[in-house]
């Protein structure tokens, strides 16, 4: 039963609340029982140390009995009752490792174990993501542990005489065990602190001064930057005034760069980068790949054709959010106002006409600026957009995440977003009550730090187990907002949306949708798809996209006329 149940708990952490407390409680009461039941071999245990395993025993089984009797507790509290009790444990174990009467394997094999419990109970106290995941598999995989000596102890019995005469086979089996979960728990806490120092750190250039100017567009700060920039250009972090979808005032920051050689205004790249997460320390200025991070490969390229590249973080990636992640009008405004004060950088660097670029969920903010420019910020020039597998049908990229592999990812950031951005949207109403802490702890996380990899194990437990939503997310509050978001069919000048035909994340049949839509109602777009390209390598240096998007872009440049296919 004890090896049944640390099974389920390993493999199936994520289950609903109620039904991991029942599994959590009853685990403590097996684990007591199996302390009471167990008998060490060597010489007969003196009185204290019958008296203290009984006491261990009683210390379980009340644990246990407490859980079951309230099944209501938080994920925070159930989290903290499982990490005492295994602090507890490892600290008797270890107590009981030094008596006199044991054998020298089995005092090592005690020590092991009884480290390796209370190693576990501290992860699953202070594991960076404070989940209940990381919990119930420590606690799984002690149960195990004592259900594997149990069932020898129950297979082979103790020595008759309870000497030190056990078989060699079981006395390395022992050994090699207790070693191995010593081995496990220290490979944690070295992951742990290597996931503790990775989070990029927001230094002092994101906060916004006391004076901002009230006018969005207008450059606040700006300092030499130098990460992964092309040795023939020149690049700044800049700190700039926008102002959110309801018009109310807010800052963003991002990246300018400009290439050293030729005189004049340089044309000018407007990038909305591809998902980097929601939380504030993912801008991609902060990030060691500045660049790449937001799926932008082609910097280097850009600067020779004599282009120069404004790439904003978008509000709540650096600076104060929340980060309006999908959501369309603040992105919009990000990225136009960040081309408008790119041009008080240096006097005569910056040039007046655009093309805006966006991958993903760039994309889809690409497709909102080229909506909204000429009203928002009708003196910026955007001679064209080209949205790169855009997040385009919100309603129906939504719905399908599910069946994609790391959808429970970006899950996490949309809802995040959406609770953080519109009172009327919770948590609460949309995510199973099991998953939240989990989606919780993943929208926290930027896809490129090593602590994505915790992201990615939770959403596979995620989707062995019921989906993360409770009900449709095209119902109620969040439906409505996400088809508010959902880019309108305006576009003004010249659009080139291109596609992936193997994207799994947003698939040609929802990009196609799209498609249709807009042309409809009128829309001119001219639309490429590419033959063996998902959302990722579409946009790579080598992807077929990429001479096609310089040669459509230097047409806007000249003044071209746009086409549609």
């Amino acid at each position: 039963m004890a090896v049944v149940l640390g099974a389920y708990l390993i493999t199936r952490p994520t289950t609903s609340l109620d039904v991991l407390a029942i599994a959590v409680g009853v685990g403590f009461v097996l684990q007591g029982v199996i302390v009471l039941d167990s008998e060490d071999e060597g010489p007969p245990p003196r009185r204290w140390e019958s008296r203290a395993r009984v006491a261990v025993a009683v210390l379980w089984v009340s644990a246990g009995v407490f859980v079951l009797l309230f099944l209501g507790l938080t994920v925070r509290l159930l989290a903290e009752v499982i990490a005492i009790a295994l602090v507890a444990n490892g600290i008797l174990q270890l107590i009981g490792a030094f008596r006199r009467s044991l054998a020298l394997d089995a005092r090592i094999a005690a020590i092991a174990f009884g480290a390796a419990s209370f190693g576990f109970g501290i992860l699953a106290g202070f594991w960076p993501d404070i989940t209940l995941l990381i919990a119930a598999v420590a606690f799984g995989a002690q149960l195990i542990i004592s259900g594997i000596a149990e069932g020898r102890h129950a297979l082979h019995g103790a020595p008759p005489e309870r000497t030190s005469t056990a078989r060699p086979l079981h006395r390395f089996a022992r050994t090699t065990a207790a070693v191995v979960s010593l081995a496990l728990v220290g490979a944690a806490g070295v992951v742990s602190i290597g996931l503790r120092g990775a989070t990029p750190v927001v230094d002092e250039f994101y906060a916004a001064p006391r004076d901002v100017p009230d006018e969005p567009g207008q450059l606040i700060r700006s300092e030499p930057f130098s990460r992964d920039v092309p040795s023939n250009a020149t690049a700044w972090r800049i700190l700039y005034t926008t102002t959110r979808g309801d018009g109310s005032p807010a800052v963003a920051s991002g990246i300018v760069v400009a290439p050293t050689e030729g005189i004049g205004y340089r044309p000018v790249i407007g990038w909305a980068h591809g998902t980097t997460g929601f939380a504030q320390p993912c801008a991609p200025s902060l990030l060691e790949r500045p660049f790449a991070s937001g799926t932008l490969f082609v910097l280097t390229r850009v600067i020779e054709a004599g282009w120069a590249l404004v790439a904003t973080d978008y509000i709540g990636l650096g600076t104060a959010g929340p980060h309006p992640y999908l959501i369309g009008r603040d992105s919009a405004h990000a990225i136009l106002d960040a081309l408008r004060a790119s041009r008080q950088l240096t006097p005569g660097l910056i040039g007046g006409e655009s093309v805006i670029w966006g991958h993903s969920q760039g994309g889809g903010a690409a497709l909102w600026a080229g909506a909204l420019a000429e009203d928002y910020a009708p003196l910026v020039s955007v001679e064209g957009v080209a949205a790169l597998a855009p997040a385009s049908e919100l309603n129906r990229l939504i719905t399908q995440l599910s069946r994609v592999r790391g959808g429970s990812v970006i899950e996490s950031f949309a809802l995040a977003s959406f609770a953080a951005n519109y009172h009327d949207v919770t948590w609460r109403e949309y995510v199973r009550h099991g998953a939240e802490p989990i989606v919780r702890a993943i929208s926290e996380r930027c896809l490129t730090e090593p602590g994505v990899l915790i992201s990615g194990l939770e959403g596979l437990a995620l989707r062995r187990d019921p989906a993360v939503f409770k009900k449709n997310p095209l119902a109620g509050p969040f439906g409505a907002r996400i088809m508010e978001n959902i880019p309108p069919a305006t576009v003004s000048a010249p659009l080139l949306v291109a596609q992936g035909e193997a994207d799994e994340l947003i698939p040609p049949r929802v990009q196609q949708a799209f498609i249709e839509r807009i042309r409809e109602a009128g829309q001119d777009v001219d639309y490429r798809t590419y033959p063996g390209r998902d959302h990722i390598t579409l946009v790579y240096q080598t992807s077929p996209l990429m001479d096609e998007l310089f040669a459509w872009s230097a047409e806007r440049f000249a003044g071209v006329e746009g086409v549609a296919d």
